[in-house]
């Protein structure tokens, strides 16, 4: 009896579906024009599983018996079950309901993106589960293109059109569940890429105080938004959950006797009482063309999906001058790296120290599962290397990886922020365009993106490998 169990490859694994794999406790190894090998588990009754098995697939079936525990770790890791552990599956490739199966496990596992990909030889399809890519399919060369163009008639995408980019919409609906799925279709040497972007419809259950705001950052942030005007910008990079504590302060704002308006591209969540635009540049709706129309339309508030170019931030810091509350992102590296980005484009510093209420800067980090992650060896040399920079705790912890987890060590992924409230000697920093303000900010207490990961790492949340990035990057 083997004790370790070399994970095939995904072409391998795909020939049975995740149901297969956990009723009767196999994952093939080998895959051949007659005849199939699996590993099993040593207390299989083999003569009716092979039996069964011959029968199922039409093949010679060679079963090998290996330790439980190696067989239930790779079965965990590589057949995720679904539906609170149902263990039903994906259908085959050939299915006519592949994409359908395909975007209900997506939604199952909570995954936020479905990357479908072609080379020379084959195609894949790929899930972004807490923000990393996981190989999922091996798709042959030949049944490539019909499932691109399932993808593009559903999404009301030209099908003859191969060469140029284009973008689609899929309202999908799973039970009693509708989810609405942003579709990006580009040409590649290869053939054209998909990726499916899964949106949730509701924003009722977003919640700003747990999003991850700590107890000092939250009062600073509250305060912010709960002016009557002014600009509250949010950094980060693409995928950083911007849009999402957006839309979490957008539900504390949200009363009757306010007037919100947003633009976004795309409408990723919808919220009842607020008025919504997507954008759509290809007929000339853009940030800043729809800003302009807003402030004919009588607004307390409005949220502009990002702040782009000159003209949108020129507009935004009108409407804040003019007496409404602006709330945006844009793409810088520090929350008081958005005044360098505000003058870069234009913004005068006088106009961006009168409108800017709060600057903030967010990131994502996953979380360590509860279940398997064990105290860190201090022993490693970026622990040592970065003691002398930061305040790092004697006790930390790593990923394992257990079943609950599908051996990642990690579940879920949580925010963590650098909040800036402009105060008054904030603002003359910003009118003699002071890039340097860490010394003021470290005697207010206000905690940088690298403090606030500490935190997460102290109190055993998060893993050092997850917020070694941040560290590094920290000026």
């Amino acid at each position: 009896m083997d004790n370790i169990i070399k994970i095939p490859e995904t072409g391998v694994l795909q020939f049975i579906t995740s149901e297969q794999a956990w009723h009767y406790s196999i994952v093939p190894k080998a895959v051949f024009p007659d005849s199939v090998e699996f590993y099993c588990s040593s207390e299989t009754d083999f003569s009716q599983t092979k039996e069964e098995l011959e029968i199922l697939f039409g093949k010679k079936t060679v079963l090998f018996p290996v330790d439980d525990r190696e067989l239930t770790k790779c079965l965990s890791t590589c057949y995720i079950r679904r539906n609170n552990n149902s263990g039903k599956s994906g259908l085959p490739l050939n299915s006519d309901n592949f994409l359908e199966s395909l975007i209900n496990e997506a939604v199952d596992i909570n995954s936020s993106d479905i990357h479908i990909e072609t080379s020379e030889k084959s195609g894949r399809v790929r899930l972004r589960v807490d923000g990393k890519l996981m190989e999922r399919f091996i798709i042959k060369k030949e049944d490539y293109q019909s499932l691109i163009n399932k993808i593009k008639i559903l999404a009301n995408i030209d099908i003859a059109e191969k060469r140029l980019p284009q973008d689609g919409r899929i309202m999908f609906r799973s039970g009693r569940q509708e989810h609405d799925i942003r579709v990006s279709v580009v040409p590649s040497i290869f053939g054209e890429k998909a990726v499916l972007r899964l949106l949730r419809k509701s924003a009722a259950e977003l919640d700003l105080f747990k999003t991850g705001l700590s107890e000092t950052q939250l009062p600073v942030y509250l305060e912010g938004i709960r002016k009557s005007h002014g600009i509250v910008l949010i950094s980060g990079p693409t995928g950083s959950g911007k849009t999402t504590t957006l839309y979490a302060t957008l539900n504390i704002l949200n009363r009757n006797d306010v007037n919100i308006l947003t633009v976004e591209d795309p409408v990723e969540y919808t919220i009842n009482g607020i008025t919504q635009v997507h954008l759509r540049e290809d007929i000339g709706l853009t940030f800043s063309r729809a800003l302009r129309t807003f402030l004919r339309q009588d607004p307390d508030i409005i949220m502009l999906g990002e702040i782009r170019d000159a003209e949108t931030a020129q507009m935004a810091i009108r409407a804040a001058l003019t007496g409404h509350l602006v709330l945006s992102t844009i793409h810088t590296n520090s929350a008081w790296g958005i005044v360098a980005r505000l003058t870069d484009m234009g913004v005068p510093p006088f106009l961006a120290a009168s409108t800017l209420n709060l600057a903030a800067a967010q990131r994502l980090v996953r979380k360590l599962c509860d279940n398997c992650k064990k105290v860190a060896d201090k022993t490693d040399v970026r622990y040592r290397n970065l003691q002398a920079g930061f305040e790092l705790p004697e006790k930390f912890y790593e990923p394992v990886g257990c079943d609950r987890c599908h051996h990642t060590g990690y579940a879920g992924r949580q925010a963590i922020f650098e909040v800036i409230g402009i105060n008054s000697h904030l603002k003359d920093e910003i009118k003699l365009l002071k890039t340097d303000v860490k010394k003021y900010l470290a005697e207010r207490n206000v905690a940088s993106l690298a403090q606030s990961s500490i935190e997460l790492l102290k109190t055993g949340i998060t893993s050092l490998d997850e917020i070694y990035p941040i560290l590094i990057s920290e000026d």
